[in-house]
């Protein structure tokens, strides 16, 4: 066959858009001309340094598309289309080509575990033996007192296990590392501090906008500003209401033991994979450090891999993960799908324990460290003849509204519990008016601040004033 050189001219050239380049190299291996070289501007969009393409040289074989592994990295370029450089690729060119297959999910495996004996733990630990018995084999991390020792261990133990522990250099590099960790779909977390976790935040709206899953450990600790390394709650509002900007939020779990750090961590994991959806376990810098009895479960997790995620092989070439939307109708087209998300969180995720709240006149409500403090008080109250009971909230968001409403059949009054300035009891009041619940027993509070934590006697003397009233 005889080719023209009107079917040259008919053989599309590739078209960059430098900013979706991220300088792997693989078009200039594929490029037969020599056309493509490494590039020497650096791309302000993307902070890379895309290649440069010499189209007068170019035949428009196409190898460098195919080799490209960016949606609308290299694209052939239309002919009738002048400036594309302002526009969505999407609107220009379509859907990716790929001739890659549909990826299929390669399920989770559990491995059945030896009888062992029960191990005795700190807080962070415990955290750290659930996450690697839940497939987790990527932690990402900076280290922030409270919170340290459990990615210390996660750094002993990884290397034995083939697993990955990266110090970075900030939390906002953490999160970030856990966005393309999460993306490829791997189980990856941290451990981190209030301080940190501030930090943290922006990103952690990415993995939400983007649908990512990731693990956060917030050993809460004293603040505001830098404040103190002592146990505090008052990052209760930020992990309830303030995960980024954007509608964002996350499954918070908060723990009470370290049977309870280990437990709830495996939950963590699969809760993050089945929603897709960054989880939070929020506890007190004491329970980080507090050691107690943990038994360990009778399997362990062998991840699979999710058919949506970009894990580098070619049945997953076809994926694509952003939480960008140019247009608006397709960002509140997305947005829509991330609230039904959250509906579907609160309908099925509200988890919390009771304690001797079946005819309880004063419902104590308190998680974390306190909560302890607050079932001791409780149980000294039932022996003077006072019908306390505990209410404690496992799920922090979505709060566990439908489980709280049976308590307060009989109840006189509600006494909320916490090492901060009143953040659980504002969840308590707006799951209250959310759920239009107008009837509910008056709510008083016992609370201290800057890393004190409330104590058992406290609780017992603030209850017998209002019986006394």
């Amino acid at each position: 066959m005889v080719t023209t050189k009107t079917d040259k001219k008919a053989r599309p050239k590739p078209f960059l858009f430098p900013q979706y380049c991220k300088a792997c190299g693989r078009c200039i291996e594929a490029c037969p001309k020599d056309c493509i070289h490494v590039g020497s501007k650096i791309d302000p969009s993307s902070g890379l340094t895309p290649v440069e393409v010499d189209l007068e040289r170019c035949n428009g074989c196409g190898l460098c598309i195919d080799a490209c592994p960016e949606p609308y990295g290299l694209m052939p370029a239309p002919g009738d289309i002048e400036d594309m450089s302002l526009m969505d690729p999407a609107q220009i060119f379509g859907p990716r080509q790929t001739t890659a297959p549909t990826p299929e999910p390669i399920p989770d495996v559990m491995v059945p575990l030896p009888e062992l004996e029960p191990m005795v733990l700190k807080g962070t630990h415990a955290a750290a033996v659930g996450a690697i018995l839940a497939g987790c084999r990527h932690i990402f991390g900076y280290p922030i007192t409270p919170s340290t020792e459990g990615a210390e261990l996660m750094a002993k133990l990884l290397p034995q296990l083939d697993g990955v522990f990266v110090q970075a250099v900030s939390e906002v590099a953490t999160v970030n590392i856990m966005y393309g960790c999460g993306g490829a779909g791997l189980r990856c977390a941290t451990f981190t501090s209030s301080p940190g976790f501030s930090l943290m935040l922006e990103g952690i709206s990415y993995m939400i906008g983007a649908e990512l899953p990731g693990v956060f450990f917030n050993i809460m600790r004293g603040g505001p500003g830098l404040g103190n390394i002592g146990p505090e709650q008052s990052d209760i509002k930020l992990v309830c209401r303030g995960l980024g900007h954007g509608n964002t939020h996350a499954i918070v779990l908060a723990p009470s033991t370290p049977q309870e750090m280990l437990d709830l961590t495996m939950s963590a994991f699969d809760l993050s994979f089945q929603y897709r959806n960054p989880v939070v376990i929020a506890a007190d810098g004491y329970l980080g450090q507090m050691t107690g009895r943990v038994e360990l479960p009778k399997t362990l997790t062998k991840p699979g891999v999710p058919e949506w995620a970009v894990h580098g092989d070619r049945e997953h070439r076809g994926n694509l993960i952003t939480s960008i939307y140019i247009i608006e109708a397709d960002l509140e087209i997305h947005n829509e799908k991330i609230l039904a998300k959250y509906d579907r969180m609160i309908d099925n995720e509200q988890r919390a324990d009771c304690f001797k709240c079946d005819d309880a006149e004063w419902v104590v409500v308190a998680c974390n460290t306190p909560a302890r403090m607050a079932k001791g008080a409780v149980q000294e109250l039932r022996d003077q003849g006072i019908k306390a009971g505990l209410f404690r909230p496992i799920t922090l968001w979505p709060f566990p509204i439908r489980l709280l409403t049976p308590a307060l059949a009989r109840a006189k009054g509600m006494v909320v519990v916490e090492a901060g300035p009143g953040q659980l009891e504002d969840e308590v009041r707006l799951a209250l008016s959310h759920a239009d619940i107008r009837d509910a027993p008056p709510i008083s509070h016992v609370r201290r601040y800057g890393g004190v934590l409330p104590q058992q006697q406290e609780i017992v003397d603030k209850v017998r004033a209002l019986v006394e009233e």
